[in-house]
């Protein structure tokens, strides 16, 4: 696997100018001299590549004129199957992070939540472990509060349970569970459950 370069090279499509031009703002100021690459649409997708290069982070509108539903989704996951893939969207999450999820997005995020909520999740895409690789999933690889998740999970609570809990926005609760759920090499909650009690990340 190519190793991430640095600076890296960001690519946010959005065919509405402003929105686009937020995005860009704010990973310029997450990471400093990364090349980031503006597009209105998929369509120009393979020309910026052979331009620029391969993607480290794709930010990506749910809706643009040449995709239909999660198509663009699936089309970018297919195609850079290493970088990080950040759906930004109009639609509330209740009506589609979950089709986008199980598409192949890695994060989900509302464009009603604001530019700080949007920075926090993009840095935590930007800076896992400062790289994108899979770490072996073992119990002294993960946080305190990566444990604490996968003891909520198994309690069977919500997102927005979860944020009450721990008094943090359920925006960054879905940050940390996929940060959680890359460590692991899981894509679902099912999945880390069962992954934890296999691998005697939960008490007996």
């Amino acid at each position: 696997m190519k190793p991430t370069p640095n600076p890296a090279t960001l690519y946010v499509i959005d065919d509405h100018p402003l929105m686009r031009e937020a995005v860009v703002m704010l990973l310029r100021r997450l990471r400093p001299g990364a090349t980031v690459i503006e597009l209105d649409r998929i369509g120009g997708m393979e020309g910026a590549v052979r331009q620029h290069g391969f993607p480290d982070l794709i930010c990506l509108d749910l809706k643009l004129p040449d995709t239909t539903g999660t198509s663009g989704v699936h089309e970018m996951k297919n195609r850079f199957q290493q970088a990080p893939l950040a759906v930004l969207s109009a639609s509330p999450a209740a009506d589609a992070e979950e089709a986008c999820i199980e598409a192949g997005a890695d994060i989900y995020i509302e464009k009603s939540s604001g530019a700080q909520e949007i920075g926090n999740a993009l840095r935590a895409l930007l800076t896992t472990d400062g790289s994108f690789e899979e770490l072996a999933p073992t119990d002294n690889k993960l946080s305190k509060r990566q444990k604490q998740l996968i003891v909520m999970l198994d309690r069977g609570l919500s997102n927005r349970e979860i944020a009450d809990e721990l008094g943090i926005s359920e925006h960054t609760v879905k940050v940390h569970l996929w940060r959680l759920f890359r460590r692991l090499g899981v894509k679902s909650r099912t999945q880390t459950i069962h992954y934890a009690r296999t691998h005697g990340l939960l008490a007996s």
